[in-house]
């Protein structure tokens, strides 16, 4: 089955989450169905949903009996022991010849290529978060044949790049959207242990807060709830974009709903291309609106929608999912306890090398501003990090504060980083600068931190070292290895989604450099929606003063705390940890198992504060027998200290040294 417009064709893209939807929503008027198997699948929460490796057998011959296209969701990233069954479950679907995965994790590519399957085409999941050209142009070399355009993509930008790039692009066009950017969202995986990119999401973006800034309080309800896409009266500039798959999010909704969303869907393309000059976008949109989870929206396809976007009733505002129940409340940070730090130091051990690569670790720092990055080389910090999201009221660094901090750097490094997300204005304004600074040595810098793949692709010619953010979310031994080989990185970090087993299997392979942040607050949510719009827009309702940070600031509240929100210069938010990462107690440990490079997350910090931390770690990597020691003196700076996604999974022996019968988890304090 096919649908074709002006000799573009359109197909209709819909969910099932179990094979009895499936075999009921196949023959419903869809062109296509996406559907997961028994692992390996971002929707593995709820009991009894996905298919198993025989449905998925029978899904995919039906679909094609029938002239329609069935597509397989891979979409989790992959920890180490998750490698092992995609080599399995990969042989299999080659076996059976899906018309395509549907893959996040860049170990799919190597997992692929070593086994030589033709049968699998890819398609590069949301989760991917693909939103340059570059990036588009990079995956496309790896053999994708279809982007999952980023939630926050519109519908021009879109057309853009589907122009260029020849790309076959799929689009949400109804159901449930995050605030937050794909991939991006790691606070699940920091308060819950559960991954938000591995299917897991415990939903704290749909938590009753209270914004605070400036003194007041904001009675805003659900600022992170989004509304429900919504682009059934746009089906006309859909096709016009250039876009192939008209992509309904609903993998855990019931057959009765999702029968009445795909096929009001599908009678109204139908109806359009059969007239396009008398269609009626409005018809059938009583049945959508009668039967909506929550009120609607059409987030991005047509610019930033403000605080339009946020739901404000029905399900997701902290009542009730899908499920009928709710997935969370709000919950605080873990606090460290001296337990789990025993059971991390003993986990590492796990990962211990005979021998070191050097013999003292670096320090290295992410800087906001130059006064910081100042005080942070006066206190021998190893590199220096410069932020490409810098937050306000700093301005982003230009040509002359590099040159001006490369002139002084003494013995070491300074790194230019770049935005998690860089849209062409921003692909071009860097290229430009470095492709100038070619001519003055670069201006003497001496690596790019990249946070995004298309960025990997562009600036590798540069023959400027790069280094890989944690923002790529890089969970097992083959992505790290593809990074290394295929893009040339240098030098990683691993997701910080990575529990304590999954980080000390990484670790284990001594193949690439390895840098951890062992100190701050790192960004745990990365929005293009600006929360600091409820202060701008509504009446105060009380005055309270931020707890930890300035007032200038914006921060939610909950009865379990509060996260500060900071507004980059493009106007970007980004939401961090209440409380702070703190390694220092297992540096050693850390060291041992091949970690060379610690890093402090500065950008929030005052000078002085900053200046404080970059020394006391800076003494630490000199003496590694004196982190016990200077630990006891240390004092957080804000709501108290934790280990994040570490507070999470087994502790791993080394062989002889415990029975498994005997191994030690831990699941929080």
């Amino acid at each position: 089955m096919a649908r074709y417009f002006s000799g573009k064709e359109v197909e209709l893209l819909a969910p099932a989450g179990t094979f009895e939807i499936f075999k009921t929503v196949i023959d419903a008027n869809c062109d296509a169905v996406y559907f997961g198997g028994p692992s390996l699948n971002m929707r593995m929460m709820r009991k009894g949903y996905n298919l198993s490796y025989e449905e998925v057998r029978e899904a995919v011959q039906m679909a094609h009996d029938r002239g329609k296209r069935a597509y397989i969701t891979v979409n989790n990233l992959l920890d180490e022991e998750d490698l092992e069954e995609a080599k399995r479950y990969f042989a299999f679907l080659n076996e059976i010849g899906p018309d395509a995965i549907i893959a996040q994790d860049l170990a799919v590519f190597p997992l692929i290529q070593e086994m030589n399957y033709a049968n699998i085409p890819v398609h590069s999941s949301v989760m991917m978060n693909g939103h340059n050209l570059d990036m588009i142009e990079a995956v496309k070399a790896l053999g994708v044949s279809r982007i999952v355009a980023s939630r926050e993509m519109d519908l021009k930008t879109a057309e853009v790049l589907h122009a260029k790039s020849g790309m076959e692009f799929e689009y949400f066009i109804h159901g449930d959207m995050c605030t937050v950017h794909g991939a991006n969202c790691l606070y699940s995986s920091m308060l819950f242990g559960n991954s938000s990119s591995r299917g897991r999401c415990m939903k704290p973006c749909r938590w009753d807060y209270r914004v605070k800034k400036d003194g007041y309080v904001y009675p805003t309800e659900y600022p992170l709830a989004a509304k429900d896409m919504y682009m059934y009266e746009h089906i006309p500039e859909l096709i016009k974009s250039g876009i192939t798959s008209f992509k309904i999010e609903g993998r855990m909704r019931d057959i009765d709903f999702l029968l009445m969303v795909v096929n009001s869907y599908g009678d109204a393309i139908d109806r359009y291309i059969a007239d396009p000059l008398g269609y009626n976008r409005e018809e059938g949109s009583d049945t959508l609106h009668k039967n909506r989870k929550r009120d609607f929206t059409t987030a991005y396809a047509f610019g930033k929608p403000g605080l339009d976007f946020i739901n404000r009733r029905y399900e997701g505002t902290g009542k009730f999912y899908s499920t009928g129940k709710v997935f969370s409340t709000p919950t605080a940070e873990r606090e460290m306890k001296e337990e789990r730090l025993i059971q991390v130091k003993e986990s590492l051990r796990y990962a211990k090398r005979e021998r070191q690569s050097a013999a003292i670790p670096e320090i290295t720092v992410h800087v906001n501003n130059m006064e910081q990055a100042r005080a942070a080389l006066e206190e021998g910090a190893s590199s220096i990090y410069l932020a490409g999201d810098v937050f306000q009221p700093d301005i982003p660094f230009g040509r002359e504060d590099i040159e001006a901090l490369t002139a002084d750097k003494g013995s070491a490094k300074i790194i230019l980083g770049m935005p998690r997300m860089m849209d062409e204005l921003h692909m071009e304004q860097y290229a430009h600068f470095l492709k100038q600074g070619k001519e003055h040595n670069h201006y003497g810098l001496d690596g790019l931190l990249v946070s995004n793949i298309g960025a990997m692709h562009k600036f590798q010619s540069l023959e400027l070292p790069m280094m890989a953010d944690f923002s790529l979310n890089i969970y097992n031994h083959m992505a790290a290895s593809f990074y290394q080989k295929h893009f040339g990185i240098t030098r990683i970090h691993p997701s910080l989604e990575l529990q304590l087993n999954d980080l000390t299997k990484l670790l284990r392979h001594p193949e690439f450099t390895t840098e951890i942040i062992v100190h701050g607050s790192p960004i745990v949510m990365y929005l293009e929606h600006d929360l600091y719009a409820n202060a701008e827009e509504m009446e105060y309702i009380a005055e309270e003063d931020n707890k930890y940070v300035d007032n200038r600031h914006l921060v939610l509240l909950t009865d379990k705390g509060e996260n500060p929100v900071y507004r980059d210069a493009a106007g970007r938010n980004h939401l961090a940890m209440a409380k702070e990462l703190c390694y220092m107690p297992f540096l050693q440990e850390l060291h041992e198992a091949g970690v060379n490079h610690f890093r402090i997350e500065g950008k929030t910090y005052t000078t002085e504060q900053l200046r404080g931390l970059v020394r006391l770690y800076c003494q630490a990597a000199r003496n590694l027998n004196l982190c016990g020691k200077l630990f006891e003196g240390m004092t957080p700076i804000y709501a108290g200290y934790t280990l994040g996604s570490l507070q999470f999974g087994t502790v791993m022996q080394r062989e002889g040294e415990r029975k498994p019968s005997e191994e030690v988890s831990f699941h929080g304090a």
